[in-house]
């Protein structure tokens, strides 16, 4: 068994969410709870260096400083630790079952805040039938004001097509060699990916955009893309992703999912053959949108300075 190092020495090795991307919204009560301890810790991670606001005598920390300390607390009793294992449970299982098809119920939450009136809508869906998926429903939002909402059925499926081109596959062992570290991340934040890269830390935005400018620089065409990683408790947790589309030397366009790669292979020693299925390949349980891998996945064209809040809801159809 791994000894758990004290809470200081784990806020050593994580980067914080700088002052101008992070959002300090989650209470005391709410972090011991995560963190699955009490103030004395909290204090001492203070101490260490996690920022936090003081509002009517309460400390409030940004959610992705608590999850990130968590994951590398090495306590696994603790929220994110044990939601990690819960989402990549499937990593170390036989990768059939990635490949068949699969059907999700899909539904989307747009909210426009300090909305200007009523306004067309804009929605980078699902874009799964190119990689032999379909779409049914998805008719998109009249216009209109505040919110609105989009729901189809959509099927995935995967398909084995690993890279060919030695260059590609070097570039992507060379990233995963760099030794960046994963942390949950703002995604305004991943989307400056050159300042996660200088931190060390990666995410899959920041990672997808970064490997999609490496493909690009040895002659590929290649682009970052967004997308949901689905069935995540149930429908319960909103994920967006992003992986990396480039054509291979065999004219066909690939999908990198570096970072689930990276996030298998921390979990598991049995995750090979599901960190060379993210390589090259497309299984079920992402569904690709229409969104390039900076840009948001909704927009109302009220006028609006906020950007519009898209939440997902994607269950396994039964």
């Amino acid at each position: 068994m791994i000894a758990c190092p004290p809470w200081e020495k784990v806020a050593e090795t994580i980067e914080f969410i700088p002052d101008r991307y992070s959002r300090k919204t989650q209470s005391e009560p709410v972090a011991r709870e995560m963190l699955r301890c009490d103030s004395a810790d909290i204090d001492r991670l203070v101490g260490a260096g996690l920022p936090f606001e003081d509002r009517e005598g309460i400390r409030y920390f940004d959610a992705n400083d608590l999850y990130n300390l968590g994951m590398y607390s090495n306590r696994s009793d603790t929220q994110p630790e044990m939601a990690f294992r819960m989402l990549f449970r499937f990593a170390g299982r036989p990768v059939d079952d990635l490949l068949r098809p699969k059907t999700w119920n899909f539904q989307v939450r747009l909210e426009c805040h300090e909305c200007a009136g009523v306004a067309p809508w804009r929605l980078e869906g699902p874009d799964v039938v190119r990689f032999g998926g379909r779409v049914e429903g998805g008719t998109l939002p009249a216009p209109g004001e505040g919110a609105a909402e989009y729901a189809a059925t959509v099927t995935t499926t995967g398909a084995r097509t690993p890279l060919v081109s030695q260059a590609l596959r070097r570039l992507t062992r060379d990233y995963l060699d760099a030794g960046y570290r994963w942390q949950m991340i703002p995604v305004p934040m991943q989307a400056d990916y050159g300042l996660v890269h200088e931190l060390g830390a990666t995410s899959c935005i920041a990672a997808s955009l970064l490997l999609a400018e490496h493909f690009r620089a040895a002659g590929h065409r290649a682009e970052a893309k967004r997308g949901w990683f689905t069935g995540v408790l149930g429908g319960a947790l909103d994920l967006p992703h992003a992986c990396v589309e480039v054509e291979d030397d065999d004219g066909v366009v690939k999908t990198v999912d570096i970072a689930k790669s990276q996030l298998a292979a921390r979990l598991s020693a049995n995750t090979e053959q599901f960190q060379e299925l993210c390589l090259g390949s497309v299984y079920n349980k992402v569904i690709p949108s229409t969104a390039s891998g900076n840009a948001s996945f909704g927009y109302h064209e009220c006028g609006s300075p906020q950007p519009v809040l898209v939440r997902a809801d994607i269950r396994s159809a039964r």
